[in-house]
């Protein structure tokens, strides 16, 4: 591969755009799940949280293999685009099936649940690892990987802040007050507009020839899983990503309880809105503006633990505010959420970074090239905390208490003050024990730092012009 060979500014716009699209999709899943069918449709929170679970040990076995499969993908549309453009409309298909739930009782919701969530997560992996794949495979030169990862984070965390910041309110406002009606047009409208931003994106990006044969032989199931487990800064990374998104998803999908039941009442709705607007504009700006400022300073692995501690610190002061009454001032809500959503932000950036440069470091250290296998064990773990996350959060729901609305009056039901304190400890004290092992795991052994990282991409380079 040719240190020239790189994305055009119109590919990457097209690759941003399909970020935003894919991410969308996924953000509505992960965050409103539960809600949608603990608070709305009446099921138990520890269900719902052992079903997600559950889909995702399911995809321990499917994601790997689906990234066996990517890589071993030679069409004339390249080895990328054929999965994302077709498991997109697959997926959006599931998504609207997920969140348009038929009139089930009983034991028809309990089964349906199951068997479409799956369905959703399957479809999502056939799209999202070629979709991440793309990177390390474009170029070898560390600094356009970087741009790469800064442009496809970025965008990702617009499409997610898209759907965190305007949901609840267009389900108020296209279900007329019915949140499960407002639900499946929210889900519709997002279905439509990723298949047309992939679209877009597949028709744009011309996949190089260099993609389809990178002068190493094709490598069985069995000593592409082996050169992966040998990537020890790959496991590491990959052991750091779900602890990070472990304490993320237990956030994103206790917030909205929190100000329903907590800190707004009856102006829930706006005060969420306000709060996830702020967050997300913080996210993406800590993408774009903060990370590159910092980068001009301080190396990403610098850069790594500082956003770690900051999110700590965040995560104490919305405690802190929450038993002193302050969490009631949205002013004060927001500063602390500043904190925690502006260092994640650059958080998903640096993970991207450092999974693409293990790339490098299995090839320097087992001769082989991975890159669909090893994004495909970063689609597996963010889901795989998902799951975990909804799951501790649903078990903690159901231990506290909280009882949802599950009507369609509107009301909300009051809740104890015992649940609220509960709810106060499950949203912040988990999320920092998540982010405190991943300062540790990171700190003990991690070591591509960017000389490292640099000194194997000059290596490889050298290596690979001797052998031509």
């Amino acid at each position: 591969m040719s240190e020239t060979t790189k994305f055009t500014a119109r590919e990457t716009a097209a690759y941003g755009l399909g970020a935003v699209g894919k991410d969308m999709v996924y953000a509505l899943s992960s965050s409103y799940v539960m809600y949608y069918y603990q608070d709305i449709l009446g099921m138990s929170a520890a269900y719902v949280g052992l079903i997600l679970l559950i889909a995702r040990i399911f995809d321990a076995a499917n994601d790997p293999f689906m990234g066996v499969v990517v890589a071993k993908t030679h069409s004339k549309w390249g080895r990328f685009r054929p999965w994302i453009w077709s498991g997109s409309v697959l997926n959006a298909f599931v998504l609207y099936a997920l969140f348009a739930a038929p009139d089930f009782q009983g034991t028809g919701l309990l089964v349906y649940f199951p068997v479409i969530y799956i369905l959703w997560g399957v479809t999502y992996t056939m799209m999202d690892i070629p979709f991440w794949s793309m990177i390390p495979a474009v170029t070898d030169n560390s600094k356009d990987r970087e741009h790469l990862s800064v442009v496809g984070r970025t965008c990702a965390g617009l499409g997610n802040a898209l759907i965190t910041v305007f949901t609840v309110m267009l389900v108020a406002k296209l279900g007329s007050g019915v949140e499960r009606t407002g639900f499946k047009w929210v889900a519709l409208i997002v279905a439509v507009l990723f298949v047309i931003f992939e679209t877009v994106m597949c028709l744009i990006i011309k996949e190089q020839p260099v993609l389809k044969q990178e002068g190493m032989k094709t490598t069985s199931v069995r000593e592409m899983f082996k050169a992966l487990f040998k990537n020890d800064q790959a496991m590491v990374t990959v052991l750091t990503i779900v602890l990070i998104d472990c304490a993320l998803y237990i956030t994103s999908n206790l917030i909205i309880y929190f100000f329903k039941y907590d800190v707004s009442g009856a102006s829930w709705q706006g005060n969420y809105t306000l709060f996830t607007m702020v967050g997300g504009v913080a996210q993406i700006l800590g993408m774009m503006l903060l990370y590159p400022l910092l980068r001009k300073k301080m190396g990403n692995t610098d850069i790594f633990r500082l956003c770690l501690i900051l999110s700590m610190i965040g995560y104490v002061l919305i405690l802190t505010s929450s038993f002193t009454g302050l969490a009631h001032n949205m002013l004060v809500l927001c500063l602390c959420g500043i904190l925690v959503f502006t260092a994640n932000g650059m958080l998903t950036v640096l993970t991207t970074v450092f999974l693409s440069n293990t790339v490098d470091y299995g090839e320097m250290k087992t001769g082989h090239r991975d890159e669909s296998v090893i994004f495909s064990m970063q689609t597996f773990v963010v889901k795989l905390a998902s799951g975990f996350a909804v799951f501790l959060s649903g078990v903690g729901l159901d231990m506290i208490g909280l009882v949802g609305s599950s009507d369609t009056t509107g009301e909300i039901v009051a809740q104890s003050a015992s649940t609220l304190t509960g709810l106060r400890l499950l949203m912040t004290i988990l999320p920092i024990i998540g982010l405190l092992a991943a300062l540790i795991v990171f700190r003990r052994k991690f070591i591509l730092t960017d000389e490292k990282a640099d000194e194997i991409s000059a290596q490889l380079r050298a290596r690979h012009a001797e052998g031509k």
